[in-house]
């Protein structure tokens, strides 16, 4: 059937490659009808309380997103004219100012000092532009831009619609360079690893097709996450080479073997690598899916658009790369080089010889890689990602320059709350450490004042008949341990007066994502590992050779994750929560590649050592062109990217790489030498061989023997 499979790519070799350049057409177009969220607030579980508070936001106030305007040095006139200016935006739903509650022509010195200060300091002013839509939406981005034509060089739009506006265009600028990086690093690798100069173009071509095919389906999502979008084609690059070095090597094994009928070679080839293919991306996939069992739905979003990546990949790998193969034969023959990549035949046996160092090696290692692997910190305040010159990022720091503040909440409580009830939480809110202010409609009228007297254009900005919003300046950094305390207080005082109340706003969203991610990494884990082990027993037939795996690559992470708490390195939360599933999907590859050929080998009746250095000597040149690749498609974004959310996950991805590989050559081998005897006996068909072998003029008892 595979052979068949085989023949028929070869026979079929011109049309499939016009089929594939045909297919990228709706792959574009799908590409570009994609829309990209750059919100990552926005993937929290829609039934928490801050979620919901969102979308009463939008529903009950017309308010989705807001962004609050710095002014410096302007008049009052100055400044009335902007907010108008402002007001006149179509996205733009309200705009709170102090004129909002009094004519201009009254002196502002009149309103209540608390209320004052709210919108002035010295000769800073501060207005809240509140959007018809939410924060992330096409139109507030659009309306972001708008007003920054409109305010001038003297007013500073802070806010996370501003974050996520800067957001977009950066990764818009970025995105294109990390696919050009990734792909000639990737493929200057290559050339230099293998002995064919033209081979590694095709790798790319037929990846690179894979990436747009990929990227295209995604309009059946409806939307990806810049991140994902980020991500994707350099990840899908580095976890994907392998298939094609798989296939190349087995078509010039092929070769030899046909004496140089290429046809029959190519159809052998991809009939032998459908198995090996098929089976190592399983691992990958199931490392990508793993992530969709995240409550943060960001999760989700990577790992479908990256478990679909990789069976595209898979497809492409024995349909289109052997097709432009064959058709270029002749100049494929041209470019052949001597590789630079020497025998490395003195590894095997020298690992073999000092196996024990390794396994001592392992244990030494595990201990501290594990305890900097759970006291890495991280860090979840989401403009910290970004350059500090971006000018979302500027007005941030001249909020918090000017106004002593840092982060803006709403506080949604029931229009049937009684007066008496909503100032007295009012002022236990002010009392709380590192609240600036709290603004609501009795702030602004006061207690005489009955609200039946204030005009409905004044009071509906505040307060309709279901809900009432007050406002809520914190001096405390979104993400930081004073902030959640704050945010827990603010929420208990919230549910004295209203159980239905809500606290909504940038800062209780970053602590549900504090909260939920912190048990979606533990979930995702523990899943990842779960369901490899499984895939892994299934393929061996063994118990131990899972677990043998599986703590190997663990291994790798652990000491991975672990380097940025020696180093004082703080993560991005995501990577803390993805890159361990990452490492283990796409890594653990290399060790199924060595196991399978010492399984090979100890089927054939070879002794332990010989499995050993023969699996090892066969694997290590293909481990290495591999890891290098992965590490170069990643590791030239990692420091390219000015979003460190995306350049630390590479990076990370680099890095891993590179300690994947070297565990799996180096420690890899030797737990099989330890644990050969147990693997005898906790595989199925394996049996005891009680055959004598002789080293070094000694009779030794063999280890066993696997059937």
């Amino acid at each position: 059937m595979k052979l068949r499979f085989g023949k028929a790519v070869v026979k079929h070799r011109v049309f499939i490659l016009i089929t594939a350049f045909l297919l990228l057409i709706p792959a574009v177009i799908g590409y570009i009808s994609t829309r990209v969220n750059y919100d990552i607030l926005s993937y929290l579980p829609g039934n928490i309380d801050t979620m919901k508070g969102q979308e009463i936001m939008v529903d009950q106030f017309g308010a989705g997103g807001f962004s609050l305007v710095v002014t410096e040095g302007m008049k009052e006139k100055e400044i009335a004219a902007t907010k108008q200016e402002i007001e006149s935006v179509d996205q733009v739903g309200k705009v709170i100012w102090y004129d909002t509650f009094s004519d201009i022509s009254v002196p502002m010195e009149i309103l209540p000092n608390d209320v004052y200060e709210v919108f002035n300091h010295d000769d800073a002013s501060l207005m809240m532009v509140i959007f018809k839509d939410t924060t992330s939406s096409d139109a507030t981005m659009e309306a972001i831009e708008e007003l920054r034509e409109i305010v001038g060089k003297n007013c500073f739009i802070s806010g996370m619609s501003a974050v996520v506006t800067d957001t977009k265009n950066l990764v818009e600028q970025e995105v294109p360079m990390y696919v050009l990086i990734a792909g000639l690093l990737s493929m200057l690798v290559l050339m230099l690893t293998m002995d064919n100069f033209l081979v590694p173009v095709f790798f790319m071509l037929s990846i690179g097709m894979a990436v747009i095919y990929n990227l295209g389906s995604n309009v059946l999502k409806g939307e990806i996450s810049y991140i994902t979008q980020a991500l994707s084609a350099v990840l899908q690059l580095g976890v994907t080479m392998d298939y094609s070095i798989f296939l190349w090597h087995s078509y010039e094994e092929q070769q030899e073997r046909f004496h140089g009928d290429k046809n029959r070679a190519m159809a052998h080839a991809i009939s032998n690598s459908i198995s090996s293919v098929f089976g190592s991306s399983i691992t990958t996939v199931a490392g990508f899916i793993a992530l969709c069992f995240m409550s943060f739905t960001l999760g989700m979003d990577l790992g479908i658009v990256m478990a679909k990546g990789v069976v595209i990949g898979v497809l492409c790998c024995v349909t289109v790369l052997p097709s432009m193969i064959l058709i270029c034969d002749k100049a494929v023959e041209k470019s052949k080089h001597r590789a630079l990549i020497p025998d490395l035949k003195h590894i095997a046996p020298f690992v073999t010889k000092h196996y024990k160092v390794f396994v001592l090696l392992f244990l030494v290692l595990l201990f501290p890689a594990l305890y900097g692997y759970k006291n890495t910190q991280v860090y979840y305040n989401l403009d910290a990602t970004l350059p500090k010159d971006l000018d979302s990022i500027v007005a941030n720091e001249k909020l918090e320059e000017n106004f002593n503040m840092n982060a803006v909440d709403m506080i949604l409580v029931k229009s049937d709350v009684p007066e008496k009830d909503i100032r007295s939480m009012m002022e236990e809110m002010q009392n709380e450490e590192g609240v600036s202010w709290v603004l609501g409609l009795e702030s602004v009228i006061g207690p005489v004042v009955p609200q039946d007297m204030i005009p409905d254009d004044i009071k509906s900005v505040m307060k309709n008949d279901q809900w009432e919003m007050i406002l809520l300046g914190s001096e405390y950094k979104v993400a930081s341990d004073e902030m959640g305390v704050q945010c827990e207080n603010l929420s208990s005082i919230i549910k004295k007066y209203d159980k239905e109340g809500m606290l909504v706003g940038e800062a209780p969203c970053t602590e549900d994502l504090i909260k939920i991610t912190d048990q979606d990494f533990k979930t995702v884990s523990a899943v990842s590992i779960g369901v490899i082990f499984v895939i892994i027993l299934f393929v061996f037939k063994s118990i131990s050779l899972p677990a043998i795996l599986v703590c190997v690559i663990e291994l790798a992470i652990f000491i991975n994750m672990g380097i940025p708490f020696y180093t004082g390195t703080k993560l991005p939360f995501i990577a803390s929560v993805v890159i361990g599933t990452i490492q283990l999907g796409a890594t653990v590859d290399y060790a199924i590649l060595m196991t399978t050929r010492y399984r090979k080998e100890r089927d054939k009746g070879e002794s332990r050592r010989d499995a050993v250095q023969i699996a090892l000597h066969t694997s290590v040149k293909s481990v290495i062109a591999s890891a290098l690749s992965f590490f170069a498609a990643t590791i030239g974004v990692g420091f390219y990217s000015s979003i460190d959310m995306i350049g630390a996950l590479c990076t990370l991805m680099a890095r891993g790489a590179l300690i994947s590989m070297a565990v799996v050559i180096f420690i890899l081998p030797s737990m099989l030498m330890v644990f050969d005897p147990l693997i005898c006996h906790t595989t199925i068909g394996a049996r005891r061989d009680r055959r004598k072998e002789t080293r070094n003029g000694k009779t030794l008892e063999n280890g066993g023997r696997l059937l």
